[in-house]
């Protein structure tokens, strides 16, 4: 399935995120790896969100009036932690199995969130705006990094907030994300990522940057396999990180 607005849209990425889309949810499954990742992840980005909209996260709902966009949903992983802390949720995916997957769940768990088979570049075409971008694990899979990154830009309202996450490119991102996570520990299909794709935390700051936002900050997440965790790291990003940048006022 290709979007209107194919510009950034790699259908072999797509076909492959098809094909998981039953899985989202089974955390022994095939994306295994995000549901362990997810409370790292999810530590980043609520951080972020209320340090920039000067939320207190003990409140019962804090991200209340807050619009949040999830590019590249999946299954709503992340849309549905973001909805119980009170965001408006829209979760976009361009692969059309993932969407009625996601919009089960949530109504199973009681979440009204707005789960759409579309892309950022029709989003935004479509003049629409959040105070909150998540583009997790997306920009690798794209097929034009840049115009992609421009339309999470165009998506955000002005000192809107955009968070970032994707796998560094090295030799040792090539031993850890391919051979050990598709090849030994088989905890995704192999051919999920091509690492000829990764892009360095540099390259992808000089992305933002020409895509017209302002990278303030950048970490890595680091995987501990004797506690079998992952945690934040201010000095290690040779494998997975994540960035947040704003557009600016």
């Amino acid at each position: 399935m290709q979007s209107t607005a194919q510009g950034t849209i790699d259908p072999a990425e797509v076909a492959k995120f098809e094909a998981m889309a039953a899985d989202w949810w089974n955390p022994d499954g095939k994306f295994k790896p995000l549901h362990m990742l997810n409370p790292c992840r999810l530590d980043y980005i609520t951080s972020h969100i209320a340090a920039e909209y000067d939320r207190d996260l003990t409140a019962e709902r804090p991200f209340e009036g807050l619009r949040l966009l999830d590019i590249g949903c999946g299954g709503g992983l992340l849309c549905e932690p973001m909805a119980r802390l009170g965001a408006t949720v829209v979760g976009a995916d361009a692969a059309a199995g993932n969407i009625p997957v996601a919009r089960i769940h949530a109504e199973k768990s009681g979440l009204d969130i707005d789960y759409r088979h579309t892309t950022a570049e029709d989003l935004a075409a479509a003049g629409e705006l959040f105070d909150v971008v998540l583009n997790m694990e997306v920009v690798e899979h794209v097929a034009d990094p840049l115009s992609y990154l421009t339309a999470c830009h165009d998506l955000l309202k002005p000192g809107g907030l955009h968070i970032c996450s994707t796998i560094n490119r090295n030799p040792k991102s090539f031993a850890v994300a391919i051979v050990g996570a598709e090849v030994v520990m088989r905890w995704l299909p192999r051919g999920t990522h091509d690492w000829k794709k990764f892009i360095t935390p540099d390259e992808l700051y000089e992305l933002m940057r020409k895509a017209g936002l302002d990278p303030v900050d950048r970490k890595g997440f680091v995987f501990n396999p004797i506690s079998w965790q992952w945690r934040l790291s201010d000095r290690d990003l040779s494998v997975n990180y994540v960035t947040a940048a704003l557009r600016p006022v």
